[in-house]
This record gives C-alpha cells, sequence and structure tokens, in this order.
C-alpha cells in the first residue's frame, strides 16, 4: 500500500518570528537561498508522492504567487482556511473535506523543519511501520537529544512505538504524520470547516491506547522562533 497524497500546513501567522514574518509568511522565509516551503516540497516529490495539499490564511496571496511562479512538476492543490484561520486540526480536517473519499491516508508535513533528504529513507520506513501495524495516526517522532534547539521540551513519552504523555517528555513531534481520516469522526463530515487543534485529536488516541510514534534519528532542526532562525542561518 502506498500514500497518494500530502498536506503542507501553511497558514499560520508565525508570531514567533516577527518582524519577519510581518510581509513575509513563514513557509516562504529561506535557508540556504531555498524556502522552507519549497524544501518540504521537495522531499514530498522525492518521496515519490504526485499530489500535494496546502492551507494558506495569513498573507495567502505571497504564497500563492509563489507557487504560481515556480514549475514544481506536481499537482498542487491551494485549500485556503477561510475567513478564519482553522488551527492545525481545522486545517487538516478541511484539507481532507476536499479530498475524495477514496483517499483515506494522509502524509502531513509541518514546513518550518528543515527537512533534508535524509527523511526519504526515515518516512519510507514510517509508512511500511503504518501499513504493517494497522493504525490511523502516526507520528514521526525525535528525541529531544538531537534538536538543535536546546530549549525545546519533549511532546511525548515512546515506548514500544506508543505515544504518552507524562510530566516528563523525551520526544519531540517533527512535524510529519500520517492521518487517516478515520481519526475525524465521520459526523464531522456534515459540518463547516472550524478552527481546533490537534492536540484534540492525539489527547483522545492517547487516552484510548491509539497513538502511535515511528523514531527518527535524524538531527532535527526547526524554526522556532527569530534567533533559532539566526542561528540556523549560521549553521547551514
Amino acid at each position: 500500500m502506498k500514500i497518494n497524497t500530502a498536506f503542507i500546513m501553511c497558514a499560520g501567522f508565525g508570531k514567533r518570528l516577527n518582524p519577519l514574518t510581518l510581509k513575509v509568511p513563514k513557509p516562504l522565509l529561506e535557508i540556504n537561498d531555498l524556502t522552507l516551503l519549497e524544501n518540504t516540497i521537495n522531499l514530498i516529490k522525492n518521496l515519490g508522492i504526485k499530489k500535494i495539499k496546502l492551507n494558506t490564511f495569513y498573507l495567502k496571496e505571497k504564497i500563492k504567487n509563489f507557487i504560481e511562479k515556480k514549475n514544481f512538476n506536481v499537482e498542487l492543490e491551494i485549500v485556503e482556511d477561510g475567513d478564519k484561520i482553522l488551527d492545525i486540526g481545522g486545517g487538516i480536517y478541511n484539507m481532507i473535506k476536499s479530498s475524495p473519499d477514496s483517499e483515506k491516508n494522509f502524509l502531513i508535513f509541518n514546513p518550518d523543519t528543515v527537512w533534508s533528504q535524509n527523511y526519504i529513507k526515515t518516512i519510507n520506513e514510517m509508512i511500511n511501520f503504518y501499513f504493517s501495524n494497522p493504525n490511523y495516526n502516526t507520528l514521526l517522532v525525535v528525541d529531544k537529544k538531537l534538536s538543535f534547539d536546546k530549549n525545546l521540551k519533549g511532546d511525548f513519552v515512546l515506548n514500544q512505538n506508543l505515544l504518552k504523555k507524562k510530566n516528563e517528555n523525551d520526544y519531540i513531534y517533527t512535524g510529519c504524520q500520517i492521518f487517516n481520516r478515520k481519526m475525524i469522526k465521520n459526523d464531522n463530515y456534515n459540518r463547516p470547516a472550524y478552527n481546533f487543534s490537534i492536540s484534540t485529536i492525539w489527547n483522545d488516541a492517547i487516552k484510548s491506547g491509539d497513538l502511535f510514534g515511528f523514531e527518527s534519528k535524524n538531527i532535527f532542526k526547526h524554526v522556532t522562533n527569530l534567533d533559532i532562525y539566526k542561528e540556523l542561518l549560521k549553521n547551514n
């Protein structure tokens, strides 16, 4: 089995990178003369995925213009959040609503992670794990010891590929996950898109013992804030 469609989350305000993001949306910030968004698209293409959807809200025209000027040689669709920003959960829900019912599984990326091509092997291994161990949501996580930003706290505890939350958490969510449309309750498809956090879904899955994690061994570089962005520019 394979995954045919990837989502990229591009709607956020990027407030922690002000003043840069007052005029430039966070996905269009550059590292090594390449925008974070283009870097993410290149990774997805190298994974063999031909269809990409991305959501927009803040400075959406700049992202739209960037996409139109580039020839990514991939089917790429922009799905706008609408009049109000939808947060990650709502943005995912909105893009799933715009996808055919036949599409069940989606790869989802946050572009503020600096995705290197070293992730290709890891993500393919995660996809194999996902289909070999039936589940509806697998998150790519990394030990916080491998984080470039040493101030980042862990999000989860990982034990035999199951994720939990405790007072002390050693694993960080990298910004890549596999998500099945069944994670959205069926009755929700009859209602308009609305604002909610992805943590709402994850917390429910943790309670039922159904949130899975797959460990990355790559150095985790994440554009957390302005100071970290400046450090990444120096070290890349």
